[in-house]
């Protein structure tokens, strides 16, 4: 009988064959960062391949032979992601350092653990609430990418007291100095419903507010509110995408639940589907106006 060549082994999360890849690609593959992210790392000299580090973008590894780590940790192709939700408290920067000292939410996360955990979007210094980190490079950079309209759910305590006739603008697209906003979904809330924000009741003279959004401007949420004139005083993250922030006291975190990542990864197909569906709606509109 002829003997067939080894074929080369196959990555478990694809199926496809292993051939030698950039560098950077493997990491992201591997769940240690996004690709981008996976470029610091290798500038910061924080990669070693076979004992040696490399920083140069764009070196080749063989994921069946070469040796890999980051930080001293090895790491491969077929270790699985991590995903975790942190209850970020108020007064910790979202980054995982700080050239100036400041608390960041790297303290809050076990960083050491998972190397390359990074925050799937960013979270204001003084907002609190859901913040996810997953060392899935792919899915981050899905769940951030504005096509795929992915909501984010928040709770405010804004100045004044507000009606609900004047969400009206936010609801219908307000538009800031960057742009318009896509609209947005929003309601006033009960005590209740507002203890993140305001846990010994609504102070007389503010109004609590959710507000639903698929965007991920900086300060965004902020921006619009105070367009209406009504200042955030606090301003809280409640949901990402099919995430809830329960079962998690602030400043700690938990690993997501199988049924979570399960969704998570859903999301980002869901929110294209209904960038789709918007889309269609317009154009329907259009041709009948």
């Amino acid at each position: 009988m002829s003997s067939r060549p080894d074929m080369p082994p196959k990555d478990p999360m694809t199926g496809e064959l292993i051939v030698p890849m950039r560098l950077q690609r493997f990491l992201a593959r591997s769940g240690v960062a996004s690709r981008r992210g996976s470029e610091d790392l290798m500038t910061a000299g924080r990669v070693r391949v076979n004992g040696v580090v490399v920083t140069e973008l764009g070196s080749k590894v063989d994921p069946s032979r070469d040796v890999v780590e980051v930080d001293g940790r090895r790491v491969s192709l077929n270790e699985q992601p991590a995903y975790i939700m942190l209850n970020k408290p108020a007064g910790y920067l979202t980054t995982m350092s700080d050239p100036q000292g400041r608390p960041c939410v790297a303290s809050l996360i076990p960083a050491e653990r998972y190397p390359g955990l990074f925050p799937v979007g960013r979270l204001d210094k003084d907002t609190t609430g859901l913040l996810l980190f997953t060392t899935d490079g792919d899915l981050g950079q899905a769940l951030l990418h504005p096509r795929h309209h992915v909501s984010k759910t928040y709770i405010a305590l804004v100045d004044g007291t507000m009606s609900d006739r004047e969400l009206n603008p936010l609801r219908q697209g307000i538009t800031l100095d960057d742009g318009p906003c896509q609209p947005a979904r929003c309601r006033l809330l009960e005590a209740d419903e507002a203890r993140a924000v305001a846990p010994k009741g609504i102070p007389r003279g503010t109004t609590a507010v959710e507000v639903i959004i698929r965007e991920g401007r900086k300060n965004q949420v902020k921006r619009m509110l105070s367009r209406v004139h009504h200042p955030v005083l606090r301003l809280h993250r409640e949901r990402f995408g099919p995430l809830v922030l329960t079962d998690v006291r602030q400043g700690s975190w938990r690993p997501l639940t199988d049924a979570e990542v399960k969704a998570l990864k859903q999301a980002p197909q869901g929110g294209a589907a209904s960038s789709r569906n918007a889309t269609r709606t317009k154009q329907t509109r259009k041709d009948r106006a």
